[in-house]
């Protein structure tokens, strides 16, 4: 008697808490559930740079080919490879030897020339009375002073040998043509260079400041002057900043400035060369380096921007939600060609004052209305649902129901 009044309690006990949880899962009758509540940004038009987004290649300002300009044995180097060198700077020394012999053979000609110049002057002095007076005929006398200005050739044409004599002798010395950064050596101590061409011996490149190359499409190039013309854009004051980007993202420290854009169209690619010009005072940027780099070329003073996350890509293009004046959703197809930041520039599309949803995406569907809230970039997380826990409490009965039944039972087991 006493444990099926137990058992009795145990199953009123259970059915109250289960009674318990119905009543509280039960929902409310009679009322339509309410529209979800959608993060928003309504649209205005903002001040926003343009900037377009391009890869280039580094390139130092001015490259160097160091030749040996004469042929001989190199005997030594005499600059630290990868190291800066100062324009002037000995680089590499041939053997002058050979040089050394040719100067002296040139100056010995010359001494020669200028000897018989003296010679052939005073004989030719010495006929011009003579053939006045019949004593000497006057071909004799022509031949004299043709040999005087002959004389006077050989003189300038010592001269000249001589010079280059003094010139191949100077190119056994090799220096930098230029200030900058020096490649390694192309050749080494013994090597036999300038048989036949002037042989490389050498790079050097200055490369602070340093030049970055790059090509834009020439229809942007059109249609960036045209929306300036028409005042839609407003151009750059004082020249187009340009940031680089290295190749693990990185942007430089310094900003570049636009030195040129190319006149012409390349035919092969249908595109416009520009280049700007960085400071490089670290020697971080390394010429032939590929980078990427964004460039300020005008100001649009009405652009219409929305948050990256509000835009939606399919196949059918780009689009964004809004909620309309009636309260329900609709898709807007737009054009969003660039992002800046973390929003994207929307050029055909919107007009302004469009509730765009932000936040809340996946709780609407076109057509369906939806409550427009303001959306907080920074809100704090919505706290969880206490429906989820208000069963809790039941299902701690049920077990606490569970565990005293089997306890009875044991009991009894012991008694019997």
């Amino acid at each position: 008697m006493r444990k099926s009044q137990r058992i009795h309690c145990v199953a009123v006990a259970a059915l109250s808490a289960l009674a318990l949880t119905a009543c509280g899962e039960k929902k409310p009758e009679g009322g339509a559930m309410p529209p979800p509540e959608v993060g928003v940004v309504t649209v205005t038009p903002s001040s926003v740079a343009i900037v377009n987004e391009l890869p280039g290649r580094l390139e130092g300002v001015r490259t160097a080919e160091v030749r040996a300009r004469v042929e001989g044995i190199v005997l030594s180097r005499n600059y630290t490879e990868g190291g800066e060198v100062k324009a002037g700077q000995v680089m590499f020394r041939i053997d002058p030897a050979p040089y050394q012999a040719q100067l002296a053979s040139a100056k010995a000609s010359l001494e020669r020339a200028e000897a018989n110049a003296v010679s052939a002057r005073q004989k030719a002095e010495r006929y011009k009375p003579l053939v006045a007076a019949n004593a000497v005929s006057k071909q004799e006398y022509d031949d004299a002073v043709a040999a005087a200005g002959q004389a006077n050739a050989d003189i300038a044409s010592a001269k000249a040998a001589l010079t280059t004599a003094q010139i191949n002798l100077g190119y056994t010395t090799v220096t930098a043509p230029i200030s900058g950064r020096a490649g390694r050596a192309l050749v080494t101590e013994g090597a036999l260079v300038g048989k036949g061409e002037a042989t490389k011996l050498t790079v050097v490149e200055q490369v602070d400041p340093i030049w970055v190359t790059f090509t834009q499409p020439a229809a942007e190039v059109t249609r960036l002057r045209r929306a300036i013309e028409s005042g839609a854009v407003k151009g750059v004051n004082g020249g187009a900043k340009v940031h680089l980007y290295v190749e693990d993202g990185r942007e430089y420290e310094q900003t570049g400035k636009l030195l040129f854009s190319d006149m012409t169209v390349d035919p092969t690619t249908g595109a416009i060369t520009l280049r700007a010009q960085f400071a490089n005072p670290k020697r971080e940027l390394l010429s032939g380096t590929f980078v990427r780099v964004k460039i300020e070329q005008g100001v649009d003073e009405n652009a219409m921007t929305v948050p990256q996350r509000a835009l939606i890509r399919n196949a059918q293009g780009a689009s964004v939600l809004v909620v309309g004046n009636d309260g329900k959703v609709a898709a807007v197809p737009v054009k969003a060609p660039q992002a800046i930041g973390d929003r994207w520039v929307v050029t055909e599309g919107l007009k302004g004052g469009e509730k765009v949803i932000v936040e809340g995406l996946q709780k609407v569907k076109v057509g369906a209305p939806a409550k427009a809230v303001p959306f907080q970039q920074d809100g704090a997380a919505k706290p969880a649902s206490t429906q989820a826990s208000d069963p809790q409490p039941a299902a701690d009965t049920k077990a606490g129901a569970k565990a005293e039944a089997q306890a009875d039972a044991k009991s009894d087991a012991k008694q019997g």
